[in-house]
């Protein structure tokens, strides 16, 4: 094990322990996306469809749901967090370490992406306990990888935040982009209730794509190659852009 990977190692398991000991953050990031899931199919049945898609309303917020409280976790926590690093003078520390910085956007975007897996698992079982929405045990294992991994994309997006905005900035610059990309994504309602016009705005975000993947799954359908290209292209661009700032800002230092 090279020294650059152990200290890549070591700072996750930092950045995890930190999360996990963070009660706010966690219920935000883990209970807060249930509780939105019972608010808003609580009352649904389960043979009304969505219009414009074959899913019922349950199925339908139990994948947008679960995306979402991925959003949170690695977005919000990351974003917040890096920038009160930096303002602290943890990441000057860092610097002294071996570790690039290619291994610091790879650390915290891989820590984020662990603790967001609670939240996705715990909407699965609140939709399969309360709405009884059932599915296959492939599509229940597709759907947990597939989320988990798309959050990867946003994990990035939160890095790269945190070096984009200061400490006093960075919360307000977040939630305009989080609940952007969570409205018009289609996370919090369907994107078909938006005029056509936004319609063809929303079809290109990432997390548009991030929520038909999981859609996808539940029909039992493939994959579109458009909604993983727009998340492959966002990753590239977002964890390209968090390395590029990292370096900018120790270049300032």
């Amino acid at each position: 094990m090279t020294t650059t990977t152990f200290a890549s190692r070591a700072l996750i398991q930092l950045e995890v322990t930190r999360a996990l000991r963070n009660r706010k953050f966690l219920f935000f990031s883990v209970i807060y996306p249930s509780a939105l899931f019972l608010l808003i199919a609580g009352s649904a049945d389960s043979v009304t469809k969505v219009t414009g898609t074959e899913l019922t309303l349950p199925t339908f917020y139990m994948v947008a749901m679960a995306s979402f409280g991925a959003l949170t976790a690695v977005l919000m926590g990351n974003s917040e967090r890096i920038a009160k690093e930096r303002e602290s003078g943890w990441v000057r520390q860092l610097r002294l370490t071996t570790l690039p910085g290619r291994g610091y956007v790879f650390a915290k975007t891989a820590s984020a992406a662990v603790i967001s897996l609670p939240s996705i698992v715990v909407v699965f079982v609140v939709a399969a306990a309360v709405k009884d929405v059932r599915l296959d045990a492939w599509q229940w294992l597709a759907l947990t990888g597939t989320i988990w991994a798309g959050s990867l994309v946003f994990a990035a997006l939160g890095v790269a935040l945190g070096y984009l905005a200061s400490g006093d900035s960075v919360r307000p610059i977040t939630m305009i982009v989080y609940f952007g990309l969570s409205m018009l994504g289609g996370l919090w309602m369907p994107t078909t209730t938006f005029p056509q016009w936004l319609q063809d705005i929303a079809k290109w975000l990432p997390t548009h794509a991030y929520a038909a993947l999981g859609q996808s799954i539940e029909l039992g359908d493939a994959p579109q190659l458009k909604d993983v290209a727009i998340l492959a292209v966002s990753f590239v661009l977002f964890a390209g852009g968090a390395a590029w700032l990292y370096r900018k800002d120790t270049l300032k230092a």
